[in-house]
């Protein structure tokens, strides 16, 4: 794959904390990140620290969120040059403010090492900013009370959330086990009327990579994903320049 003209690759190490059964984020962003880069010179690895849960529900989310800082710790032993926390919905469903109130937290843990943190939670609000969405349909793979706290996340940062699908999936690694296609015939029962962007997966164990570019040429507007979104955080903070290809409208164009 040649690099397009004028843009620049990352380099560095990426830190990832994710739940003990998330099998989709150290996938899916390895792959977006070979996308970015030229083909058979990689230049980004990722590096994992995990949190015990295998039941997405608010008790095991809040009991996963408390072991975060250990896992900071252990991927600052590794030097990486940023972390970003995987979990979407164990952040959204403690609060507007958490997102922020956590990447703080965390960043101090990094010690000497230091890198910045940031969380799907957050990097999901700040690309709905950046395509200027103020109405967006969901899905989501939670119980209906969790895509609840999620589409309350989202509306406190003045996004109205037109629609969501909850597909009421408690076990984490059944999600994972998803086929991403499973997504474009769930997506035709959204209701899209006047959306700005269509969250594809609000979650980072949902597969959906593959189908973001076939459900957002269907749709006729930007789809995104918490995976899709947490690349585009990272890619801000350092600035890189290099498009993904085949990852939507958000991650296609340069910066």
């Amino acid at each position: 794959m040649e690099r397009p003209t004028g843009t620049r690759a990352p380099s560095g190490r990426i830190g990832l904390v994710v739940p003990s059964s998330n099998t989709t984020m150290e996938t899916e962003l390895p792959e977006m990140f070979r996308r970015m880069t030229c083909e058979g010179h990689p230049s980004l690895t990722v590096h994992s620290s995990r949190m015990r849960m295998r039941t997405v529900s608010p008790e095991e989310l809040l009991k996963m969120d408390a072991q975060a800082d250990r896992c900071v710790e252990e991927l600052a032993d590794a030097e990486v040059d940023a972390v970003a926390y995987a979990c979407l919905v164990a952040v959204m469903s403690q609060g507007p403010e958490y997102a922020a109130e956590l990447e703080r937290r965390l960043e101090a843990r990094m010690g000497e090492n230091s890198a910045p943190v940031i969380t799907s939670a957050g990097a999901l609000t700040e690309a709905l900013g950046h395509l200027g969405a103020r109405r967006v349909s969901l899905i989501a793979p939670y119980l209906p009370e969790l895509t609840e706290k999620v589409v309350y996340g989202i509306e406190c940062e003045g996004v109205e959330v037109v629609d969501a699908i909850s597909l009421g999936i408690t076990d984490n690694v059944a999600v994972g086990r998803r086929s991403p296609m499973e997504l474009i015939e769930e997506s035709k029962r959204l209701d899209v009327a006047g959306v700005d962007a269509v969250i594809l997966s609000a979650c980072v164990q949902m597969p959906s990579l593959a189908a973001v570019p076939l459900v957002e040429a269907a749709l006729g507007v930007p789809v995104i994903s918490a995976a899709t979104a947490t690349v585009f955080s990272l890619r801000q903070r350092f600035g890189w320049d290099a498009p993904v290809s085949g990852a939507g409208q958000l991650l296609e164009g340069e910066r």
